[in-house]
């Protein structure tokens, strides 16, 4: 059984766990099956406030061997040491087994194309530290051993792995840069759907514009929070929806091939080495020309 310990820092239990590498609603749930003690004591109320320096450990249970089975789907691996892998991941392939898509699923290809996978994800998401939707594109960093997965978890929670987009939206954008600041929830009309909500969660999305055409632009997009569906409900919410998308969509809107969303740079601290690591990767031609020096230099800026 691995433990998380930490100290008591003024936050409630569910969050200062969660900024020591395990997703908030993950720890709610343990702390609720009575696996955290302050200072020795078990508590199980997510919202209960440690003394500032108490001591905090939270027991996680041993992660049981992943049920889904290695499939050789092609993936494209930039990068694999023995900690992480970084992989360029196709639109239209679906992360994680669930309801509906038992199988031929990112996971099985990964079980295939690496030689381990952390447990921390679980049977069903082994070594996903972070995830992208089915029709998104782009980079994704996997965790190879608990170790690593903890340490990214971390860094990702604590905000430290920067996240870059880019997506083709419909209309004239007004600005040349611009954010949404927006807090999101699950939308009070459509609870399939996420929305900007007023007491939401908060959500900010920072946004460059790289190309104006027409009728769409291309913009390059950083993510400082991770909230499901962050960039197409944002961008929806400013009346210029990413073309192609089925869900946050209107009518009337450009033909596009595919949802217009491509998670195009990656950087982080190497959770062993604490080597700056940064990665690129392209989008396909249904974008347009991208000049990758230029997007450098507007990631810089």
């Amino acid at each position: 059984m691995a433990e998380i310990c930490a100290r008591g820092n003024g936050e409630r239990l569910d969050v200062l766990l969660a900024a020591q590498g395990v997703s908030r609603s993950r720890a709610a749930r343990l702390i609720r099956e009575g696996r955290a003690r302050v200072k020795g004591i078990v508590v199980t109320k997510p919202s209960f406030v440690p003394n500032i320096g108490d001591e905090v450990v939270l027991d996680q249970p041993e992660t049981l061997p992943s049920e889904a089975q290695a499939e050789d789907i092609p993936i494209h691996v930039l990068y694999e040491d023995e900690a992480l892998a970084v992989i360029d991941k196709p639109a239209g392939l679906v992360v994680h087994p669930a309801a509906g898509n038992p199988d031929g699923t990112l996971v099985n290809a990964l079980l295939f194309r690496l030689d381990s996978l952390s447990g921390i994800g679980g049977q069903k998401r082994p070594g996903i530290v972070h995830r992208l939707d089915k029709d998104t594109s782009g980079l994704m960093l996997i965790a190879k051993n608990d170790r690593a997965h903890l340490a990214l978890s971390r860094a990702l929670a604590q905000r430290e792995i920067k996240k870059h987009y880019l997506a083709v939206v419909a209309g004239q954008m007004k600005e040349i840069s611009g954010r949404y600041d927006g807090p999101i929830a699950r939308s009070p009309r459509d609870r399939k759907k996420m929305a900007v909500v007023p007491g939401g969660r908060d959500a900010l999305t920072c946004w460059r514009l790289v190309r104006q055409d027409e009728k769409s632009a291309l913009v390059l997009i950083r993510l400082v929070t991770g909230r499901t569906h962050q960039i197409r409900v944002h961008f929806s919410s400013a009346r210029h929806p990413v073309l192609g998308d089925p869900i946050y969509g209107q009518k009337g809107l450009p033909a596009a091939p595919r949802l217009m969303l491509h998670a195009c740079a990656l950087g982080f601290a190497h959770p062993v080495t604490q080597e700056s690591m940064a990665f690129t990767a392209m989008p396909e031609a249904a974008f347009g020309a991208v000049d990758e020096k230029r997007l450098q230099e507007l990631m810089e800026d």
